[in-house]
């Protein structure tokens, strides 16, 4: 049997030792049923990990891509979501915090759908899945039709989606809102700032944080972030994780959360068709979502879209990476694309050390160079960037944001980000979605049509 890391797949020569390199993270990550993030900071199932790296897998192996993101959607609760982390049993539970037995999903989260087993977190992550999904369908459809994989995943990505526009609707304009820093993904971000604010932490003695055992204390959020985040899944967990019951005290709309539920609609569409079945409702959700997005989000002045905070309705007044990944919206008004464009290129986001895209505009009020989402350029934002670039055929941006990805990968090691300001490798190394998405940019069709 030909192994994994000789597959062939088309590149340059002077790409094979990067490609090789990637794919020995993902084999090194491997489970036996899904890819840790990272072996040591990360030790369990991610889920918009899962989805960026069921994105790079499907040029390795396209059954072990369908079976990272099936492996996921097997611990999705019947009320629709899919949590943020799905627990390892052979993991103990100090290697990660919060740990099952803080999460306590199978008990405190049975009302709501949550599974006996296995143990899962009771948050969601942004919906990568079903641009996923199809990416995955579409390197061998053949494949993919033989074992029905569309068939399998396409009522459960429904009710995925299903949830987030039912059941987090919280603002009542048509928009999906994240009740935790950790659900848009991007944990610390200024842009929650304003929010916390008004959630009182968890006693410093109420948690240990085992992120510290494996990553500096300068790159992580703080003690006090720490805090209010156990806070938040405390009170949240008394509810029963219900969205609907008691008032939320963090709970904001998020552009890139929402961009990447468009996108996610327009690849159900696609899937929809594929199978049979009409895609009409999800390319009319689509529209719908794009046009919620701008009107609730846009700030032209700005030229960026915005968080909203639910609890004040007003924007927040910071300029973050979450405000260019709508470029992902294959139907924005050509005027936002534009001045997205210019935004990107402008000082704010225009680092010295890198060509990825800082986390937080470099001239911020709050601009950390090395910590977390506060500052430092990540790969998967990168990717993201990069693939709306090209959906609004902004080819040359796209080229160059791209041989900026591979040179960073390679020469970090595969790192979990990057300091904008020196080029220094932060985080973890081995990084799975790095590695990934690094396999994609040099193993994808550049001309792979966008759904």
């Amino acid at each position: 049997m030909t192994s994994l890391l000789d597959r062939p797949v088309p590149h340059r020569t002077a790409d094979l030792t990067l490609r090789r390199g990637a794919v020995r993270v993902l084999l090194d990550n491997w489970t036996g049923h899904s890819t840790v993030p990272s072996r040591t900071l990360y030790p369990h199932q991610w889920s918009w990990d899962s989805a960026f790296i069921a994105i790079g897998l499907r040029h390795l192996s396209v059954r072990r891509a369908q079976q990272e993101l099936e492996t996921l959607l097997s611990a999705q609760w019947t009320d629709g979501r899919i949590p943020h982390i799905v627990f390892n049993p052979a993991v103990p539970n100090d290697a990660y915090f919060p740990s099952p037995d803080f999460w306590r999903s199978s008990t405190c989260g049975r009302t709501s759908g949550a599974p006996a087993a296995p143990e899962t977190s009771g948050i969601v992550q942004p919906p990568v899945h079903a641009l996923a999904a199809w990416l995955v369908h579409h390197t061998d459809p053949e494949e993919s039709r033989r074992r029905a994989f569309l068939n399998r995943v396409l009522p459960r990505l429904t009710a995925w989606h299903d949830y987030l526009l039912d059941r987090r609707d919280l603002g009542g304009g048509g928009l999906a809102a994240v009740i935790h820093p950790w659900e848009p993904g991007m944990d610390n971000s200024p842009c929650w700032d304003q929010a916390l604010q008004r959630v009182v932490p968890a006693a410093a003695d109420a948690f240990r944080r085992a992120d510290l055992d494996h990553g500096h204390p300068a790159d992580r959020p703080t003690d006090l972030d720490y805090g209010r985040y156990v806070r938040l899944v405390a009170d949240y967990r008394n509810t029963g994780y219900d969205d609907r019951s008691g008032r939320h005290t963090f709970a904001v709309e998020d552009p890139s959360f929402n961009a990447l539920l468009i996108a996610g609609e327009h690849a159900l569409a696609a899937m929809a068709e594929e199978t049979g079945a009409d895609p009409a409702p999800h390319t009319a959700r689509a529209e719908e979502l794009t046009h919620h997005l701008v009107t609730r989000l846009w700030d032209d002045d700005a030229g960026t879209f915005r968080v909203r905070d639910l609890t004040t309705d007003t924007l927040v007044d910071e300029h973050s990476v979450t405000g260019l990944i709508p470029l992902l919206a294959p139907r924005l008004p050509r005027h936002i694309v534009n001045r997205l464009a210019q935004t990107l290129g402008s000082p704010r986001f225009t680092a010295p050390a890198t060509r990825l895209v800082p986390s937080y505009a470099l001239t911020g009020h709050a601009f950390n160079a090395q910590r977390y989402w506060r500052g430092p350029a990540w790969f998967n934002t990168a990717w993201l960037i990069h693939r709306g670039l090209r959906t609004h055929n902004l080819h040359h941006s796209a080229e160059h944001l791209r041989q900026g990805f591979l040179g960073e990968a390679e020469h970090s090691g595969f790192a979990e980000y990057i300091d904008p300001t020196t080029g220094a490798a932060r985080g973890a190394r081995n990084f799975s979605w790095t590695a990934a998405l690094a396999l994609d940019l040099l193993s994808a069709d550049l001309k792979e049509p966008t759904p």
